[in-house]
């Protein structure tokens, strides 16, 4: 992909970061050297090369030279715990690791664990330890790059970890036709065009972030990065760049549409107003709607086990059927079942499950779950939905978030979407508790908005007026902020470790 937009436009410009800027033919220069030096240090086809980065120009280098070797990239939370990376590192068998040099520190908490990483590679800085090297070195020498003759595209091209919203993260292996075919889905689907321009401000080591890296290089397109989440720098950029494209996560949308002034700057060029990741809620994409009027709603759904995104609802039919997430993507192929594999009717809820060439390999060196994964031939995403008579899929919930209270199945984003229309509410999450005479019971976890203020009371009168009786929440805690993960997903099982019990 990338050789391909340097032989086509090579002094297009690919990449700015902060006051960078490169075209096509220099980062492809980058890259390959980068991809010399890999195969230089032994990396072998299918070999691991492991990278903790924060967004950066450094990140669409290694995630190219990565790919280019024959080596499988591994990129790594930079959120996570020392713990949690020793799991992904060994996990994974890295043996190349490049991280940002503020992880030093962390890494060398590490390094005795380590036992399979030969090499430690340090960006952004000279004065790395005596057994690391500097990520700038590498570039000082001559490499002559040699493509892989036997690389094929069902060969592993990345493995990216799952989130772990409910425990220990698996790695999806994702390969070079799994990275390729959805790049162009989202071309296609997205109606991008020649030259468009797009803003990265969620992370680049997400799947989300490392497909929105690559989707440009087949538009001779440009890629504007942020490091970090800025609503009023994402907003100036907007205006200064004339931004076309723009993918945001549910709370990231929401605090954007958040800015006092947000009407003062020129948000015109933006064409594409995109989201997935989680659930978008719905007063959120009536404000998006809103406040970028020559765009375009598109609202992705999918997961890292299905390279991203398996469906997306755009256009006039966003605007008509705006609580759905739309059809499936090109090349993407659906069912929704019961437990028994049995396709659902029409409006009933059931799991969808997906085929195709966007999904994943496997989970790396997890037989049993993979073959869970994929029982009865399908991936089973863990994900309730429902399908209306013109094939639109709305999402209800997580399979392991539905709360059963009585023998009633209650589905947490439905309580949620009718929380978000309260005026004082800024995020919220719903989860089951314990209950002696139920079985479970609703709670709702309340963030209001600065200067705001709510009562228990007056939440649990609200949903009463809009919701059946044994969905309104029995509990409503107010925390300072939701515990999410570096994806933009609230983490239930965090709010849930010491569930309160209702007598």
């Amino acid at each position: 992909m990338l050789k391909r937009a340097t032989h086509k436009t090579p002094r297009a410009e690919a990449y700015v970061y902060e006051e960078g800027r490169v075209t096509f033919e220099e980062i492809d220069v980058r890259a390959s050297k980068l991809a010399a030096w890999f195969q230089g240090k032994g990396i072998k086809k299918e070999e691991k090369i492991g990278f903790m980065l924060k967004n950066s120009m450094a990140f669409p280098e290694v995630a190219f030279g990565a790919a280019l070797s024959g080596g499988v990239g591994v990129p790594i939370n930079f959120r996570l715990g020392s713990s949690e990376v020793e799991y992904i590192v060994n996990n994974s068998d890295t043996k190349i690791l490049i991280i940002d040099n503020e992880y030093i520190e962390l890494i060398q908490s590490i390094r005795g664990n380590l036992k399979k990483v030969e090499t430690i590679v340090v960006v952004g800085t000279n004065q790395v330890p005596d057994d690391f090297m500097s990520y700038e070195s590498i570039f000082e020498s001559e490499f002559s790059y040699k493509p892989i003759e036997n690389l094929i595209d069902d060969d592993p091209c990345y493995i990216v970890y799952t989130s772990g919203t409910t425990g220990r993260p698996k790695g999806a292996v994702l390969t070079h036709k799994n990275i390729t075919v959805n790049t162009m889905n989202l071309i296609y689907d997205t109606k991008s065009n020649l030259g468009d321009t797009q803003l990265i401000s969620v992370p680049q080591f997400h799947i989300a972030g490392l497909l929105l890296t690559m989707l440009t290089c087949l538009t001779s397109g440009k890629t504007v990065i942020h490091r970090d989440f800025n609503p009023v720098n994402v907003l100036s950029t907007v205006e200064k760049e004339e931004i076309n494209i723009l993918f945001l996560v549910p709370a990231m949308w929401n605090f954007l549409l958040q800015v006092s002034n947000i009407n003062e700057y020129d948000l015109s060029s933006v064409k594409v107003t995109s989201t997935g990741a989680a659930i978008t809620p719905l007063e959120v994409k009536k404000r998006m709607l809103k406040t970028f009027p020559n765009a375009i709603l598109i609202d992705n759904f999918g997961q890292s086990e299905t390279t991203a995104t398996t469906t997306s609802n755009s256009g006039e039919d966003a605007l008509r059927k705006t609580d759905s997430v739309g059809k499936p993507y090109l090349n993407v192929e659906i069912r929704i079942v019961d437990e028994s594999m049995n396709d659902v009717l029409i409006g009933e809820v059931g799991e969808i499950v997906y085929r195709g060439p966007t999904v994943m390999k496997e989970y790396y060196k997890n037989p049993e779950a993979t073959e869970e994964a994929f029982k009865g031939g399908w991936f089973h995403s863990g994900d309730l939905v429902k399908m209306d008579e013109e094939g639109f899929i709305y999402v209800v919930d997580r399979k392991k978030n539905m709360i059963i209270s009585g023998g009633e199945n209650i589905y947490p984003a439905e309580i949620e979407e009718i929380l978000y229309q309260m005026p004082e509410i800024l995020e919220c999450a719903v989860i089951g508790i314990p209950d002696k005479d139920w079985g479970e019971s609703v709670k709702a976890i309340v963030v209001t908005k600065p200067n705001h203020t709510l009562t228990a009371e007056q939440v649990i009168d609200y949903c009463k007026q809009h919701l059946a009786s044994y969905k309104k929440p029995k509990m409503v805690e107010f925390i300072d902020e939701l515990p999410r993960n570096a994806s933009g997903k609230v983490l239930k099982y965090v709010l849930q470790k010491e569930p309160k019990q209702l007598n």
